[in-house]
């Protein structure tokens, strides 16, 4: 079995990424027009969705809830100019990317992701469950060992290649969402997801069947 064929994705459907689109941007209407109380309902909505990406891209709790608060701040500072080209929901990511990848430069930090939150995520679930046919027992031991050769093989991928796996894995977003936030073109996410894909594979070879 193929990495990209054990990754079980469950995305969230084109007409309800549209409603919920909508819905953001009468909540957004709303904090520009003055009540600036209604930006909490955005905060409650993808705290822990932007939280989930930051840290599996800095594996560090602390930083991941800094860095998190931080794209919230910087969103609500600059919510005056969204203009709605794109989606909330795009538009929060970018913030939240660039705000990671920023601190990742300046603190070289060497550790980009963790498979301890993936677990908690529907779209996820069952990734690390799929790579073996083993046992109960067998699994738990061989998730150990597979958690730190999967923190190695992605310490060797760079952050274009860490980041849309991330977004496109861990997050579940769309090819097009991946573009628009990283600011490439859709074939450029497909060509990075399939060299990281093909990678991981490769380095895993042992583990997966």
């Amino acid at each position: 079995m193929s990495i990209s064929k054990a990754i079980t994705k469950t995305l969230v459907s084109t007409p309800e990424r549209r409603q919920e689109a909508d819905d953001d941007l009468v909540i957004v209407q709303k904090v520009q027009a003055g009540d600036v109380d209604a930006f909490d309902e955005l905060v409650t909505k993808y705290r822990e969705r932007i939280y989930a990406v930051v840290y599996n891209l800095t594996s560090n709790r602390e930083d991941a809830s800094d860095l998190t608060q931080d794209a919230f701040i910087k969103a609500f500072q600059s919510v005056g100019r969204f203009k709605g080209k794109s989606s909330f929901f795009t538009w929060l990511y970018r913030i939240a990317l660039n705000t990671t990848l920023t601190h990742l430069r300046k603190n070289k930090l060497r550790r980009f992701f963790s498979f301890e939150k993936m677990n908690d995520e529907d779209h996820s679930a069952g990734f690390i469950e799929q790579l073996t046919t083993d046992s109960d027992s067998d699994k738990k031991a061989l998730m150990n060992e597979l958690q730190e050769k999967l923190n190695d093989a992605f310490q060797k991928l760079s952050v274009k290649h860490r980041t849309v796996i991330t977004l496109y894995e861990i997050d579940g977003l769309s090819h097009k969402e991946i573009a628009d936030i990283v600011g490439t073109s859709v074939g450029t996410v497909r060509s990075r997801l399939h060299y990281a894909k093909q990678f991981l594979q490769a380095e895993l070879k042992d583990y997966v069947q």
